[in-house]
C-alpha cells in the first residue's frame, strides 16, 4: 500500500499516540474524538463576513442550521452542506472549517443542516431531515438571502451520501438544484466494503464502514433502498451536475468512482476527482493534507461555475485525475 508522505506522517503520528480507533469507542467517546480530530486537522480558523445559528421547522421538531455569510448584498448562492460521520458521528461543528472556507473560496452562502443522527434516529431520519431542510430553505429564501435558483447541495462522507438521496428526493417534488457535491460518498451499503486500507486500524477502514453501518440501518433490507444506497437507484438521469471527490485508500472510493459512472451514463454531467494515495477524511483536514487543500480548492471552482460566478484562474476542479465534463 503507497502512501503519500503526508499520509504516512499521519498514521505513524496516530500509532505512536495510541489513538483508539472510533469503533471501539463509546457513542460519547467517539462523537468527541471524531470533533477533535476534525478540527485539530482543519488548520486555523478562517474568518467569515457573518456566522449565525438559526432554527428552522424539521420532521420531528426543530432543525438547528449555521448560515455561513461572506460579505455582500442581496440573495446569494447557496451550498447546503451536509456533514460525515457515519450519520452516527459529527455536527453542525465538525463541518465548521469545511464551510468557512467554501464560503470564502467560492464565494456564496454555505448553510449546514444539524440533522438527527443514529442510532438514536436511524434511517430515513437523516434523509427527512436533509430534504426538509432544502425545501424549506428554498421556499424561505428571502429570510436567509438565498437565491433559490441559484442553490446547490453537499457533503462528505455520510453527508455525500445524503446530498445524493436528496437530489433523487428533489428531482421529483423540487426544488431545482444547480449542483450536488458528493466527497467520498457512501453510495452502495448492500455489500461489503473493500480498499487497501483493509483493518489498518489508524485509517478509516472496512470496519469503520460496518460500525456506522450496524448504527444507521435497521434491517438489511434497507440497504437496497435508494436513499440509502443511491447507486443502485434505477434512474439516475435529471438529476443535477455533479462533482465526485475520491481518495485511493478509501474503502469508499470504488462506489464513488461507480457512483460517477452511473451518473454520466445517465445524462448527468459528472467530474470524478480522484486523488491517488489520499485516505477518507483528507478533504476535512487541509491543515493536514495539501491534497485537502487541493480538493477544496476544486470544490469551489465547481460550484463557481454552476452558480454562474466569475472564475477565479488559481482553482481548479481537479484531483490527480479527473475524467467526465
Amino acid at each position: 500500500m503507497a502512501l503519500h508522505p503526508e499520509v504516512a506522517a499521519y498514521r505513524a503520528a496516530r500509532a505512536a499516540a495510541g489513538t483508539p480507533p472510533l469503533y471501539d469507542q463509546t457513542l460519547a467517546e467517539a462523537r468527541a474524538a471524531d470533533l477533535a480530530a476534525i478540527r485539530a486537522g482543519a488548520g486555523a480558523v478562517e474568518q467569515v463576513f457573518e456566522v449565525r445559528d438559526e432554527r428552522i421547522p424539521g420532521p420531528a421538531g426543530d432543525l438547528p442550521l449555521r448560515v455561513y455569510r461572506p460579505a455582500g448584498s442581496g440573495a446569494l448562492p447557496t451550498l447546503l452542506y451536509f456533514f460525515g460521520g457515519g450519520w452516527t458521528l459529527g455536527s453542525i461543528d465538525t463541518a465548521d472549517g469545511i464551510c468557512r472556507r467554501l464560503a470564502n473560496l467560492v464565494p456564496c452562502q454555505v448553510i449546514t443542516v444539524g440533522y438527527r443522527l443514529a442510532p438514536e434516529h436511524p434511517f430515513p431520519a437523516a434523509v427527512q431531515d436533509c430534504h426538509a431542510a432544502t425545501v424549506w430553505i428554498a421556499r424561505h429564501a428571502d429570510r436567509l438571502g438565498a437565491d433559490p435558483g441559484r442553490l446547490a447541495v453537499g457533503g462528505d462522507s455520510a453527508g455525500g451520501n445524503l446530498a445524493a438521496a436528496v437530489t433523487l428526493l428533489c428531482r421529483a417534488d423540487g426544488p431545482a438544484l444547480a449542483a450536488q457535491l458528493l466527497v467520498y460518498p457512501n453510495t452502495d451499503q448492500s455489500g461489503a466494503p473493500a480498499g487497501p486500507v483493509g483493518d489498518d486500524s489508524t485509517l478509516f477502514n472496512r470496519h469503520s464502514v460496518a460500525w456506522y453501518r450496524t448504527h444507521y440501518l435497521t434491517d438489511p433490507a434497507q440497504a437496497r433502498d435508494p436513499l440509502a444506497s443511491p447507486l443502485l437507484a434505477d434512474d439516475l438521469s435529471g438529476l443535477p451536475p455533479a462533482l465526485v471527490v475520491t481518495a485511493e485508500l478509501d474503502p469508499l472510493c470504488a462506489e464513488g468512482q461507480r457512483y460517477a459512472e452511473r451518473l454520466r451514463e445517465a445524462g448527468v454531467p459528472t467530474r470524478l476527482a480522484h486523488y491517488p494515495q489520499m485516505i477518507h477524511g483528507f478533504f476535512a483536514m487541509p491543515g493536514v493534507f495539501t491534497d485537502g487543500r487541493r480538493a477544496q480548492a476544486g470544490a469551489a471552482a465547481f460550484l463557481r461555475e454552476h452558480f454562474g460566478l466569475p472564475d477565479r484562474a488559481a482553482a481548479s476542479p481537479t484531483g490527480s485525475a479527473v475524467r467526465g465534463g
